[in-house]
């Protein structure tokens, strides 16, 4: 018996050797067609990561595209395509971008975007279709009358003239329904006026140094005086809008002097005694511009603040020259010192106190004002389309 079992185990040498071999087989055979495999899908994501990346790249193009369109950055003729323009370095691509406008009137518009994305010897295109509303307000309505008030108006004095008077055409005129623009509307047009100017750095602004060159386009921010410390009753006039973004005095004290609008504008973006949103017509008593009786007006121009005006400058005026002053949330305070020519308007209310007003037609006359005004571009992708090469 232990010579039969001593047999059985000196037969079984080697087996483990068997095994091994079979298992080494089998691994090769699956290893080699995983290998493949993985080369395969190796080879594949980074096809995939390309195409990715292309297609990346060319959908930012046509978002481009469109910032470009809703700013109102492309203008062309129907059906004239505009020259295209790269965009690089996008996800590593190069992309161009085609634009053409397949119809536009005064209400909307349709552009067709072909944008393609380069790389590596390959190509994704983006076609995409952008239709869009135009949306525009016309402020002309504002100067129609001698007063124009969204809430009310207010004469009072013995000596308070309207011409035209109440109940007559272009007399004065509450509850206006036409469109008034916001603060966010005229700032942003009248800082395109300003925004390549260095900031005024002081406080305030002696008009003795700008007689004879006029003062330019002046951009302040923070408050500003205009005063006259030179000599009395000299001229300055304006050549281009000044734009105070606090609140802003101007002849209130020193010397008179006459201050030419030359049909420029002078805009406030202070909202000091603006009425609260939850209550239009209810504004409060403090001005974010005041002009005081040391100041001569004279020459046609606006005069614009967000919050409320107390006006009361004298005035070296005539029917051939147009004045707005417009407070845009607030009150337009008027006590002048002479005949106004032109409008009064305040959102709040309009107070005119022992002051003559009168309307002329503002036909011919340079005013720095927008009468139709694009506003907004309100757009969507009508269709979108990929094809790559």
């Amino acid at each position: 018996m232990k010579i039969a079992a001593h047999r059985l185990v000196k037969d079984e040498k080697g087996a483990a050797l068997v095994l091994a071999v079979i298992l080494l087989l089998v691994g090769g055979l699956i290893v080699s067609s995983l290998l493949a495999f993985m080369g395969n899908g190796l080879f594949a994501g980074r096809i995939y990561e390309t195409r990715t990346a292309e297609l990346y790249a060319a959908d930012a193009g046509v978002e481009h595209a469109i910032w470009k369109i809703q700013n109102g950055k492309v203008t062309a003729c129907p059906g004239d395509p505009i020259d295209p323009y790269n965009m690089t370095n996008i996800n590593g691509k190069s992309v161009e971008v085609a634009i053409t406008l397949i119809y536009q009137d005064e209400g909307g518009f349709i552009y067709r975007v072909v944008s393609k994305a380069t790389g590596d010897g390959t190509g994704t295109e983006v076609e995409a279709y952008i239709d869009g509303t135009i949306v525009s307000a016309n402020y002309s309505g504002i100067l129609d009358n001698v007063i124009t008030s969204s809430c009310d108006y207010v004469l009072q004095g013995g000596r308070t003239v309207v011409d035209p008077p109440e109940g007559e055409e272009h007399g004065p005129q509450a509850g206006y329904q036409g469109d008034w623009p916001t603060a966010e509307i005229l700032a942003n047009l009248y800082w395109e006026d300003v925004k390549n100017e260095v900031p005024y750095g002081s406080s305030m602004l002696d008009v003795k140094n700008y007689v004879g060159s006029g003062i330019e386009p002046l951009y302040r921010d923070g408050t500003l005086e205009i005063v006259n410390k030179g000599t009395a009753d000299l001229t300055v006039r304006l050549n281009g809008t000044v734009y105070v973004t606090d609140n802003t005095l101007i002849g209130m004290t020193d010397r008179n002097f006459t201050l030419d609008l030359n049909g420029h504008t002078i805009f406030v973006e202070s909202d000091t005694g603006a009425a609260p949103e939850d209550n239009p017509c209810n504004p409060g008593n403090q001005y974010a511009l005041k002009i005081g009786t040391k100041c001569t007006l004279t020459g046609s121009g606006c005069i614009i603040a967000v919050g409320g005006i107390e006006f009361k400058p004298k005035f070296d005026c005539s029917a051939d020259d147009y004045i707005l002053v417009l407070s845009i949330r607030g009150k337009t305070y008027m006590q002048p010192n002479g005949d106004f020519y032109g409008t009064l308007a305040g959102s709040a209310e309009v107070y005119i106190q022992n002051g003559q007003a009168h309307w002329v037609d503002l036909s011919g006359m340079s005013l720095n004002f927008p009468n139709l005004l694009e506003i907004s571009r309100l757009v969507s992708i009508y269709s979108w389309q990929v094809n790559q090469q």
